[in-house]
């Protein structure tokens, strides 16, 4: 809410809906000027008697006394955006609408959105001529990108039609909407060997009723009568029963490489994760995420819809940076917080030693691991056939590059013009 109550006065801006304190109204030195000039004339011509000085001011003391009386800014105006919701898939195009009311009669009220950096699809700027009580909307159109993106408020300039009156002043509004990324239709790449599919598609780390036998320990009260193992009591003296593995879901933990060489494909690797995210919650599967930046971000394994959009918030911020621990970071989680026998899918595209690195302390540690590759050399298209020979080299490097590392984990090398669904298609024969 913005207030007019003297030339050029504005006071402070505050929330539309909470109580506005008008503090008082002072004039500017610079229309006290005119006034006292306007009148200082005037009695200096009666005081010499030089008439025909009162009546060459007459005229614009006359304009003056009617702008003031007539067009001086006395109300306040409201000023507050409106959009649908505060979350949109990138590339999404959103309409924003700036409403301005105001309860006095104004004819010239020029207001600009000031909009961050996104694509602005019409104008979001609007002059507006209001009268007392009525409602004006600005509308335009912003196409998003993945991240975080804050309007932080509106400019606006006010001019009465004599231009005696005007201002300019920034008024403080605050929205803040989030571009996630896009979700692609994926299928699961985990193994389901050995498992019931109705049940879950991967044995459960977990202890209890099952089929696959997991270790024997002494008899405590509540075990049932068909565990007891008959031959290692016999031998041992004392009642022992046997313990099996639970046919439920394992955990999966989704590890993206956030290094600066990775730029031209970080996009590709976050839109994978989240959309591996949502595959994993429609499976009822508890999940966490591993962004390995330069501060590493972890988020710890959970389930259900909550969690889901927490990791997509985090996907949606990622920006790649100067990471060169990747290996570091994924060995500290390994003996501190990653789940015993998790699945693990790991997005990187392998270019430096540190990620590859990575991938191979994560199988040493006997995890089972996926590698969503994205191949950054498919974004670029040869202009000639110097440049298509030197990219043919570059791709043979790679090859030889993933093939050492293929008893290390499941490798899908993506070529980015093909969707992910047929990549992991081509690799897993699905």
């Amino acid at each position: 809410m913005v207030g007019f109550g003297g030339f050029p006065y504005w006071p402070s801006v505050v929330p539309v809906g909470e109580e506005d304190e008008k503090p008082e109204v002072s004039p500017t030195p610079k229309l006290a000027f005119y006034l006292i000039a306007l009148w200082v004339i005037p009695i200096v011509s009666f005081l010499l008697l030089r008439w025909s000085l009162v009546y060459l001011v007459l005229p614009y003391l006359t304009l003056l006394s009617v702008s003031y009386l007539f067009f001086k800014p006395t109300g306040t105006v409201e000023l507050w955006r409106v959009v649908p919701h505060n979350r949109f898939l990138e590339g999404q195009e959103v309409e924003v609408e700036v409403h301005v009311k105001t309860d006095f009669k104004v004819d010239y009220l020029y207001v600009r959105d000031l909009v961050p950096d996104l694509e602005v699809i019409g104008k979001p700027e609007k002059v507006f001529s209001l009268e007392p009580g009525e409602e004006g909307v600005l509308k335009y159109r912003v196409k998003i990108k993945r991240g975080i993106h804050r309007f932080e408020g509106f400019h606006v300039s006010y001019r009465d039609p004599f231009g005696f009156f005007s201002s300019d002043r920034f008024v403080d509004h605050f929205t803040e909407i989030v571009g996630v990324p896009i979700l692609y239709d994926v299928q699961t790449p985990y193994s389901t060997k050995g498992t019931k599919i109705t049940i879950g598609p991967l044995p459960s780390p977990l202890i209890g009723g099952g089929l696959e036998f997991h270790a024997i320990r002494e008899y405590q009260p509540g075990d049932p009568l068909k565990v007891i193992n008959w031959k290692a009591t016999a031998r041992t003296g004392k009642i022992m029963v046997n313990e099996f593995e639970s046919e439920r879901k394992v955990d999966v933990v989704f590890v993206v490489d956030g290094s600066k060489l990775n730029k031209p494909v970080f996009d590709h690797m976050v839109r994978a994760a989240a959309s591996l995210m949502l595959n994993a919650l429609n499976d009822g599967t508890s999940f966490g995420l591993l962004l390995a930046e330069r501060i590493p971000l972890w988020v710890r394994v959970d389930y259900g819809k909550r969690h889901f959009f927490k990791c997509i918030d985090f996907l949606s911020t990622a920006q790649p940076d100067e990471n060169n621990y990747i290996a570091y970071q994924v060995e500290h989680l390994v003996k501190t917080s990653l789940p015993p026998r998790a699945q693990i899918v790991y997005f990187s595209p392998l270019l430096t030693e540190e990620s590859r690195e990575a991938l191979k302390i994560l199988a040493r540690y006997g995890y089972n691991v996926v590698v969503i590759s994205p191949n950054p050399n498919t974004l670029y298209e040869p202009k000639s056939e110097e440049e298509k020979f030197a990219m043919e080299l570059v791709q043979l490097k790679r090859k030889a590059i993933l093939r050492s590392l293929a008893g290390y984990g499941i490798i899908i090398d993506w070529d980015l013009r093909k969707p992910l669904k047929a990549a992991i298609a081509e690799v897993l024969g699905k």
